[in-house]
């Protein structure tokens, strides 16, 4: 199993990104994704989840902002983010746990910054 994240960037306050995790050696749809994230000495903190059956859910934080969703014909879960905040900085990482092993992407940079 390897998960492939991208679409970080340097974005200002209020601003948009898009990240994508694509999949391979498993199939998103069969499986629930999750998004976590990391900022600078801090903890990871589960971000949000789609479930196999689609079901979405969110930290408290993120509500209204951000939306999960995946492209089954891509094999790809996103992470759509909304009115971003300097809170929000973080590597954010795609997660999946398979037959009680953790797989994880190697890590996107979000940054909120004027």
């Amino acid at each position: 199993v390897q998960l492939q994240a991208s679409g970080g960037g340097l974005v200002p306050p209020g601003g948009s990104l898009r990240l994508s995790c694509v999949a391979s050696g498993m199939i998103v749809s069969t499986n629930a994704i999750a998004w976590y994230r990391q900022g600078v000495g801090n903890p990871r903190e589960w971000v949000a989840t789609v479930t196999s059956g689609g079901a979405q859910g969110y930290r408290d934080s993120v509500k209204g902002r951000f939306a999960i969703s995946r492209d089954n014909a891509k094999n790809t879960v996103y992470l759509q983010m909304n009115s971003l905040k300097f809170e929000d900085t973080a590597v954010y990482y795609c997660n999946v746990m398979r037959a009680g092993t953790n797989y994880w992407g190697q890590g996107t940079l979000v940054t909120v910054s004027s």
